[in-house]
């Protein structure tokens, strides 16, 4: 196991990039900006490695970076209805980045951090420990919040996320990491022809902006959104559903169940495999239903439907602050959520 690391200049600032080995082969890559996670390079059927996220041609890309690739979510993960909340009897504004609304974390949110990192070797796994400082104002949150993340590989190939946070005043922390998968590898097809479960029976409705309504999608009776039964993401995806519109695919949260298994993501082709654990609440799909221009490394646009991320988050905060409960963090309380994806 080891941790290898290199050094671009990006708009004039000196970025680090780290690739994170196990003993098998399995290599993941991330740079102190935003914590973006540019490959996850794993075997196929033929145990040849490609790399199984979405990554730009252009490392400049991601100075902007459009579609969030890759990147740390925070201090709000999706969409805050009218971009404010109130906490302890006072109105907080952020800023209104998404139509009326905010999303996450506004103009110059944690994607746009450079991390303090931190390299660990040890003989079960390699870390890359990522902190930063959210001072108290910034994009109009309460409180100064601490913030620890931990990328981890270990040798039975699972990647896991913790995320870890403090505050010395009542605020709004939800954390994500927003990466696009494409088990193909190297973003060779669609992954309308990918397989997904998801550990759900019930879905946040949302309105024509993608804010949860405070309705919820009983799934024993909608089969267009029930993941339960392993299927294509394709299968449905195109089929009449107002859900469907707003969106233009899925983009929605999920509320999981209890158990082990989250959600799943399988490649019949590639005979790749992605199993997803975690302590979050929800998970929100997004099913990529916009394209955008730049070129992956590939040398080819990102077309829609390309890739699918899995947000594992609590739900967003919609109509009348519904969910707000949810992303809370009082100065007592330590806010820890940890996501697992283990590849086969």
């Amino acid at each position: 196991m080891n941790i290898t690391k290199r050094q671009v200049v990006l708009d004039n600032k000196e970025i680090t990039l780290y690739q994170l080995y196990n003993d098998k082969g399995m290599m993941v890559e991330a740079m102190n900006l935003g914590g973006i996670i540019t490959k996850i390079m794993t075997e196929d059927k033929d145990g040849k490695f490609e790399n199984v996220v979405l990554e730009w041609q252009d490392l400049n890309t991601y100075i902007e970076n459009p579609g969030y690739f890759g990147a740390i979510i925070g201090r709000t993960a999706g969409r805050i209805h009218k971009a404010q909340v109130t906490i302890d009897n006072n109105i907080y504004t952020f800023p209104q980045n998404d139509n009326a609304n905010n999303i996450h974390g506004g103009i110059t949110g944690f994607d746009k951090k450079i991390w303090e990192c931190e390299e660990i070797i040890d003989q079960e796994e390699v870390t890359l420990k990522l902190k930063c400082v959210s001072e108290d104002g910034e994009e109009g949150y309460p409180g100064q919040l601490d913030v620890v993340v931990y990328y981890k590989l270990n040798n039975s190939n699972e990647f896991t996320i913790r995320y870890e946070a403090t505050t010395n005043k009542t605020t709004l922390v939800n954390l994500t990491q927003h990466t696009y998968f494409n088990l193909s590898g190297d973003a060779k097809r669609s992954i309308e022809k990918q397989e997904m479960f998801i550990n759900s029976d019930k879905v946040c409705e949302i309105d024509h902006q993608a804010i949860p309504t405070g309705n919820l999608i009983d799934l024993s009776t909608d089969s267009i959104f029930n993941f339960k039964n392993k299927k294509l993401i394709g299968q449905d995806i195109n089929k009449e559903h107002i859900q469907l519109t707003y969106a233009k695919g899925y983009d929605h949260p999920w509320l999981l169940n209890e158990g082990d298994l989250a959600a799943q993501l399988y490649d019949p082709i590639s005979k790749r495999s992605m199993e997803i654990r975690t302590n979050q609440e929800a998970v929100v799909v997004y099913t990529m239903n916009h394209p955008n221009e730049n070129k992956l490394t590939n040398g080819n646009s990102a077309p829609r439907r390309y890739a699918v991320c899995f947000e594992t988050q609590a739900p967003p905060i919609g109509y009348n602050e519904v969910n707000k409960e949810l992303s809370l963090l009082k100065p007592e309380n330590k806010y820890y959520h940890e996501t697992t994806f283990a590849f086969k």
